[in-house]
């Protein structure tokens, strides 16, 4: 990436949720940028630290790919003393705040935990940030937040908290107010919401990538995880959409090119002159259909994916598409990698890592003095 200043990597950065998918991808491009990086996170959505490390196995593959490791902190964001620990420890100036529960099938079976977990982790994390003077935030939102798509491309301006159909988009929604509302009472806060359009994809030296707890939630891991032989087959929920082939039709982002929109996102919101609270959707600005993804797919991994088409499931919609143009003017970011390229950098994945980090490298006896738990 270009345009960083030695006055912008002298910064320290904390990343919530840095131990899961999009966080640790974060993670690894500041590290590579220059920034000084701490990570708390509970391990719930992720692999926590085992014997031999005390970081989490995504972070030790972090260390591995760029010879540094961020500090890391095994915290529940629902614990406002720890959580003011870190930030007495840590001369903080931005936070990145991935940590949420994020399966939209769970939170509508689970809808209490959700609202609990997701609102209080953000309540919680900036009252803690106001108490210690800091007040640069990016908050990791969700296309969900539109509900059914009025119009696409869908852009910023496009209406939001209208015909959300599961209580994890509720929650992006509800955090998303609360933190406009903070804005507005506050002018020295300065937030940035980043919605998110289905990331994918993986590091590519194979050595990072998506790695779900339990069956995937998700197209593209429950795609890898059938080509690599742990699952049976693909279940396709329905193929009478009003779209080219029938199925439904998303924006996936390459998690590398959404890593990098965070570190964009960052630089923007550090300039003297940015302020309020700026929506901004990462995504492709290309629909890719589920029939689509599968068979270029199968030429990443050499072989038939078997899949099986079956009903629609509630609340599905047939497409969204982003426009991202407001990323690309106001960010200086785009995404560069294509659909083939996120197929072939998860097969790699996949393929070097079948159980995801259960296999492959661990750090043996790490002794970073950078690695903290609490």
């Amino acid at each position: 990436m270009s345009g960083t200043t030695l006055l912008e990597t002298s910064l320290t950065v904390l990343v919530t949720g840095g131990a899961g998918y999009a966080g640790s991808h974060t993670v690894l491009v500041l590290l590579q940028e220059g920034y000084k990086v701490v990570v708390l996170d509970s391990c719930i959505n992720s692999t926590a630290p085992g014997p031999n490390s005390p970081l989490p196995p995504s972070l030790q593959r972090v260390e591995r790919i760029c010879g540094k490791a961020p500090v890391f902190h095994k915290i529940s964001m629902a614990d406002p003393k720890a959580l003011a620990e870190v930030f007495e420890e840590h001369s903080i100036d931005v936070v990145i705040h991935f940590a949420a529960l994020k399966s939209v099938g769970e939170s509508i079976a689970k809808p209490l935990i959700y609202y609990s977990n997701n609102l209080t982790a953000t309540i919680t994390l900036v009252e803690t940030m106001e108490a210690a003077g800091v007040r640069h935030l990016v908050f990791s939102s969700s296309a969900t937040v539109y509900g059914s798509a009025q119009y696409l491309p869908v852009d910023e301006q496009h209406p939001t908290g209208q015909n959300i159909t599961n209580p994890y988009g509720q929650t992006k929604f509800m955090c998303e107010q609360i933190l406009s509302d903070l804005v507005k009472s506050n002018s020295e806060w300065k937030v940035v919401l980043l919605r998110y359009f289905n990331p994918v994809g993986a590091h590519k030296s194979g050595i990072l990538g998506e790695d779900p707890i339990g069956v995937p939630n998700n197209l593209m891991p429950f795609i890898s995880q059938v080509a690599v032989g742990r699952r049976e087959k693909v279940k396709v929920f329905g193929d009478d959409f009003d779209t080219p082939d029938g199925t439904g039709v998303r924006d996936y982002i390459h998690v590398m090119d959404l890593a990098e929109g965070h570190v964009s996102t960052l630089q923007h919101l550090m300039r003297p002159e940015y302020n309020g609270c700026r929506p901004f959707n990462l995504g492709t600005g290309q629909g890719v259909s589920v029939l689509q993804m599968i068979h270029t797919f199968q030429k990443s991994c050499g072989h038939e994916i078997a899949y099986e088409v079956v009903g629609r499931r509630a609340g599905d919609s047939a497409s969204m598409v982003a426009s991202c143009e407001r990323a690309t003017k106001e960010l200086n970011w785009r995404a560069t990698r294509n659909l083939q390229d996120m197929c072939d950098d998860t097969w790699r994945w996949q393929s070097k890592n079948p159980h995801g980090y259960a296999d492959g490298w661990q750090s043996k006896g790490s002794s970073s003095s950078l690695c903290r738990t609490q």
